[in-house]
Formats: C-alpha cells, structure tokens, sequence
C-alpha cells in the first residue's frame, strides 16, 4: 500500500500524517511529495524517516493512493498524470469539484456511489463538508428548501503564511502578508478572491458543491467571514424545510449521525466554540433553535477543525472506503 502525499510539508500535509497514524491505515511505504524548496529534507511518519520526493518521481512510484493538498494548478497538472497509472487520486483543491465527471465525495453521506472507475475523487470544501454533515440526516427528513450560512473562518483555512500574519501581528512583527488587511483584532468579509457576481469564490464553492451533494433544488446564499482564530471554522446556518419539525426529532437526527457531536447546553455556557473543535474528528452543532420569523425554518451553530473533517480526515475516509470497497487491495 504505497501512498503519496503532495502537499506534505503544507498544514494539511502534516495533519494527514497524523491521521493516517491515528487511524492505523495500512501504509506500506510513504511518499512524500513538496516543492523544490523542500528537496532533499525529511520527514518522520509512524517513527521512520522519509525522504521528500518530486512529484515526478512520485509518479514513478506509481503509488495506489495519492493525495493532493498543493493547490489547484499542480492538481490539475499532475493528478491525471498519476491516475492514467491507475492510481487512485484523492484531491483537497477546488481543481476537479465541479468536473462533471469526478465524485465529490463526503463518505458518510454518498460515498456509496465511489466506483472503482473513479480515479480522481474530489474532496469538498472545509466549510461545505462540516455543514452538510449536519444538514445531510436532516435533509433526508424533513426536505431543505433554503440555507442561508454565514461563516466565521479560521486562518488555518488560508495556509501557513495567513498564520504567520496573524502570529506577527500579535507580536508587533512586520512580514509577509497573506490578507489584504490586518487580520489580528479584526474580521474580513473576503474568503479567497472575489468574482464577478459579487460574491468570493468560497461563497460560490459552499452553494455550488451542496448542489452537487444534496440537491440542485435547494436554494442555498453564503456569506464568508475570515477571523483571527486558529484550529477551526464556525457557521450560523438557517434552514428554511419543506416539511415540518419537532426540535425532539431534530436531536434525535443528529445524535444518530455518524462523525455529529451535538453540543448544546446553553443554559451552562455548553455551546460549539473552535476551542472544543480543534484536534477532534467530529462535527459539533450546537443553539438548535427554530427561526420564529419564518414557518419551518430553523437555526443551528455548527463548529469544526478544518484542517481534520473539512480536510485531512475526510480524504483519508475516501481512501480507507477504497479498501472497504475492495478497489485497493491492503
């Protein structure tokens, strides 16, 4: 079981290497895969020391599993240059998401429709997994009609220069600047670049990939928000239902669903905050309340470590569903 990791040395990189871990997925041999800049280092993984590899040669290797987490031009460059080996290829980018042909697969919600042809499978993005998580069982009930979703972004979400931006900041340093603004003591209504319609492309990516995933029939409007918060992403999110609901049921959906923490005390200061999330697995939702100005509408708060479930962890439940399939062979 030969796996190639690109991206290695990014903070996704470093998280898929301790979720592999965790997990026991069988890895055989390891190949890690960074920028010019990083060849010839090393990196440490279940105690052995590896090497960081090209992606040339990676290809060359001709791994069973290759995960991309290095961008979007270097997954369209090189994920089919891996795949025509007959490669499985499990991408983080934005590349192949809304590719026709490609999965966009969140395991416990359609990773029954994975088939061994589906060479490249794309992974959503961080924000659109950890919301339908909790949307998905509730979809499946009741029938969304309408979200509305404003997002509260970690840095981490940006990369290890946003975090540097914001660890300077906090310190009086002048450096590198990842965001057009200062970050620290602030928040940016600018996630990723902004495009014609008015909107950033990862307001566009929330609505676009919860279509591909749920329904094209859900009308579905986001706000996306940066903050100077480290290790998690949170959204507000309002869900207007064909159907309607008891708040009993509610929880009872959500307790029973796979990878869903509910989170919701209130009355004891019990709520999802990016300081229970960080490091963990789960989804956590939490202030499950109806929305009283409109009929079968409800509110939720819903908090998770983007880089585990709305990364990471993700694309590893893809490749260990792979083996469950039997498409790869441990």
């Amino acid at each position: 079981m030969k796996v190639a990791i690109i991206g290695v040395t990014g903070l996704v990189g470093e998280v898929l290497l301790k979720v592999f871990e965790k997990r026991q997925f069988a890895v055989s041999e390891l190949i890690p895969v960074a920028s010019n800049k990083s060849s010839g280092k090393e990196i440490v993984f279940k105690g052995k020391k590896y090497k960081i590899n090209s992606i040339s040669d990676a290809i060359q290797k001709n791994p069973r599993i290759a995960i991309f987490s290095a961008g979007s031009e270097i997954s369209l460059k090189y994920a089919p240059e891996f795949s025509k080996n007959g490669t499985f290829v499990i991408d983080n980018s934005s590349a192949w998401r809304m590719d026709i042909g490609k999965r966009l697969i969140i395991p416990e919600i359609n990773g029954d429709l994975l088939t061994s042809e589906d060479k490249i499978i794309a992974n959503p993005n961080c924000s659109t997994i950890q919301m339908l998580m909790v949307l998905h069982p509730l979809h499946k009930k009741y029938k969304i009609k309408r979200i509305v979703v404003s997002t509260y972004q970690s840095v981490t979400g940006t990369g290890k220069k946003a975090l540097r931006q914001l660890k300077n900041e906090r310190i009086n340093i002048h450096g590198e600047k990842a965001y057009p603004h200062k970050i620290d003591n602030n928040c940016l209504p600018h996630c990723d670049v902004f495009t014609r319609n008015g909107y950033t492309k990862e307001e566009d990516k929330i609505v676009n990939e919860t279509h591909k995933i749920l329904s094209r029939d859900i009308n579905v409007t986001a706000t996306a928000v940066r903050i100077p918060v480290v290790g998690g992403h949170s959204e507000a999110v309002n869900i207007e239902f064909e159907n309607d609901f008891e708040l009993s049921e509610i929880y009872k959906l959500l307790n029973e669903m796979p990878g869903v923490t509910v989170y919701d005390e209130p009355e004891n200061n019990i709520y999802p905050m990016p300081i229970i999330a960080e490091g963990k697995d789960d989804v956590f939702v939490g202030r499950i309340r109806r929305d009283f100005s409109q009929a079968k509408s409800l509110n939720l708060w819903i908090v998770a470590d983007n880089l585990r479930k709305g990364a990471a962890l993700n694309a590893v439940q893809i490749a260990e569903l792979l083996v469950k399939k039997n498409f790869i062979k441990k």
